[in-house]
């Protein structure tokens, strides 16, 4: 039992006064003498112990009048909160897209919007937090507009950020006094309840439909014809299917469809051919009805007449030619002799290649080069000058070239986690034939990342991040008769990707919400903006402008699949495809009831936000007991009445 007003309590201390008027009350006896006393004495005796009994019941209903009274005042009352503290709820609800199915009730997002607005206490306020925005010390009048303009959304929100909100809102909002977390709990793990400890009621929203039909990835292979492969992998969750329509269109006109059948839990792939186009804005389109409709499109944006700018300089070498081809690469070979210095601005990678002695000239070149954007990868020849090197090493303020070594040194070690090596490992290597160098050289780089190791540790090949630019340096000749580097299966890749570092040509499909680099490969002034926009939304994204390109990079936004353009005022400078995360289409749940039996702290697992809500509200409610006070002292009261009355001793 608490009390709205403890303080009244110390009335009680009132209750001597009427114990002391009972214990002080003294009567005086006249004795008269009888000749024969016997019978007297008995009725005397039988008198005095009738009115004391009289006496301590007239005590005790005026102790319990006053005792009542004075309870009453102090408004006792049974909940699981102090009645002067205002109730404080904090409310996750998880509008991710994988809350846009069906439950047995309808969407599962809208009903748990529903249930939410009819079941908040106008006496309490609320925090609401989701996936893309926080709400904090609403109204419930205040949380229900909200509420009416959620809508599910591709930001995401994990279960250890909820919890850190969690503990945060205990900290700032100490009258807080139910966490409530709404979600279907898809791709969490077990391992973030293990830190949280918090009394947390866990509603989970069930989709009904326990199969799903996704397109996984797209990718395009080039058979040197008039048309182009578009290889489509379709992920099947759930039994087999047979006869599921699939269709291909460039922007909205239809191009082509079929039909295929696919195995249970199992990936498809499925091709259609297309004619070779400057430019085709994808969009393929699967008509079945599954568990969630977001991931039955896919687009892509696929440019054929995008390249890479590569220029050598110095010896010509076989193993380039091989790497960047024509079909993605405008490669270039020039001697030393013969440099076109024109062209240098133009390049988005140059490769100085076996160069002996780096002239003032070309040094010069390179650092304005450099400076504006462009990357470099140098190659040493057997005999260098190392004294021309570190000229040009000294002006980049990137270190020095120490000596030259004659031991021969076996290349042994890869950096798996470099981004040059980024998707080309299914797993780490440890085995390959390892190639090796007959003279080498050592160096003194700073701020570099080691890409590939000698087997005494040291770095074969280097790079350096200048501010608007990548140095990628080799320590050896790459020629057969210093090397067989050449003939290792690392030579694609490393070069390959230094290419394709260089600019970041437009990917078939970027993901919504996550951090994509797009270069723009024209040159355009400084003061040019940029933006990003579409039928319904326009946004400015971050840009960077160098010599030869100018540099995007998207993070929130945009929240939408579908095509994007980049524009410079009323031009389009590119058609770009967005998609959403794979994750979300998985139907991985998370199973509450194990956990929260460890938990073992009033934790409570339900399916209904309703039930949850009302179940909360019913063990706060206030049951009031002072009308109960009242009564018991008017009968009380009622009582000593009766006695005074009827009770005769």
């Amino acid at each position: 039992m608490q009390f709205k007003h403890p303080e009244i309590l110390y009335f009680l201390a009132l209750l001597i006064i009427p114990i002391l008027v009972h214990l002080f009350q003294l009567q005086k006896f006249v004795k008269v003498p009888f000749t024969n006393v016997a019978f007297l004495q008995k009725l005397v005796l039988q008198t005095r112990k009738s009115s004391r009994i009289k006496k301590w019941l007239i005590l005790a209903t005026r102790l319990l009048l006053l005792c009542c009274i004075i309870l009453a005042f102090s408004q006792p009352y049974f909940s699981n909160k102090k009645a002067d503290k205002q109730e404080h709820f904090f409310l996750y609800l998880d509008n991710s897209l994988s809350t846009n199915t069906e439950g047995n009730k309808g969407d599962l997002l809208k009903v748990a919007i529903q249930e939410l607005i009819e079941n908040l206490s106008e006496k309490a306020t609320y925090s609401l937090q989701t996936n893309n925005n926080f709400h904090q010390n609403k109204t419930a009048s205040e949380l229900k507009d909200i509420l009416l303009k959620i809508e599910n959304t591709s930001e995401e929100k994990t279960l250890k950020d909820v919890f850190l909100k969690i503990s945060t809102e205990k900290i700032t909002h100490n009258s807080i006094n139910k966490s409530i977390i709404i979600s279907d709990f898809q791709n969490s793990s077990e391992d973030v309840f293990k830190n949280f400890n918090e009394s947390t009621s866990y509603v989970q929203l069930t989709p009904q439909l326990k199969e799903n039909l996704s397109i996984d990835s797209i990718s395009v292979n080039d058979t040197n014809s008039s048309n182009f492969e578009i290889n489509i992998l379709i992920r099947n969750q759930g039994i087999a299917k047979n006869n599921i329509p699939i269709a291909i269109y460039n922007n909205k006109k239809l191009i082509n469809k079929q039909t295929f059948n696919i195995k249970e839990d199992s990936i498809q792939k499925v091709v259609f051919s297309i004619q070779k186009t400057p430019e085709f804005l994808g969009k393929v389109l699967l008509n079945f009805k599954d568990a969630f409709s977001f991931d039955n499109s896919y687009y892509f944006s696929l440019v054929t007449n995008e390249k890479i700018n590569v220029l050598s300089i110095g010896e010509q070498t076989s193993f380039l030619n091989k790497i960047y081809t024509k079909d993605e690469f405008n490669f270039l070979q020039s001697s030393i002799k013969n440099i076109n210095y024109n062209a240098i601005p133009k390049q988005q990678l140059i490769i100085l290649n076996e160069i002996e002695n780096l002239p003032e000239t070309l040094i010069t070149s390179l650092l304005d080069y450099l400076n504006k954007g462009g990357d470099l990868t140098i190659i040493p020849s057997k005999n260098i000058s190392i004294t021309s090197y570190n000229k040009l090493f000294k002006k980049l303020g990137i270190g020095r070239i120490l000596k030259k070594n004659t031991d021969s040194l076996k290349i042994t070690s890869v950096n798996f986690k470099h981004p040059i090596f980024k998707n080309v490992f299914e797993k780490k290597v440890s085995n390959f034939q390892y190639p090796n160098t007959v003279s080498s050289y050592s160096s003194l780089l700073k701020n570099s990342s080691n890409i590939l190791f000698f087997e005494n540790n040291t770095p074969f090949v280097s790079q350096v991040n200048l501010p608007k630019a990548s140095v990628f340096w080799v320590a050896a000749s790459l020629l057969r008769s210093n090397s067989n580097f050449t003939n290792s299966p690392l030579i694609v890749p490393l070069f390959y990707n230094m290419g394709k570092q260089s600019l970041q040509l437009s990917k078939l499909y970027y993901i919504v919400n996550t951090k994509n680099n797009i270069d723009i490969n024209k040159q355009l002034g400084k003061e040019v903006v940029l933006a990003i926009n579409n039928e319904n939304n326009s946004f400015i994204p971050l840009q960077q402008v160098y010599q030869n390109k100018i540099r995007i990079t998207t993070n929130n936004q945009p929240l939408k699949a579908g095509f994007n353009y980049i524009s410079q005022q009323k031009d389009t400078l590119k058609s770009i495809a967005f998609n959403y995360n794979k994750k979300e289409s998985l139907l991985n749940y998370l199973t509450l009831k194990s956990i929260v039996d460890l938990q073992n702290n009033n934790s409570s697992i339900s399916t209904s936000v309703k039930d949850t809500l009302r179940s909360i509200h019913k063990k706060n409610e206030v049951q009031w007991l002072w009308k109960w006070f009242l009564i018991l002292s008017i009968v009380s009261l009622l009582l000593e009445i009766l006695i005074l009355k009827f009770f005769k001793p």
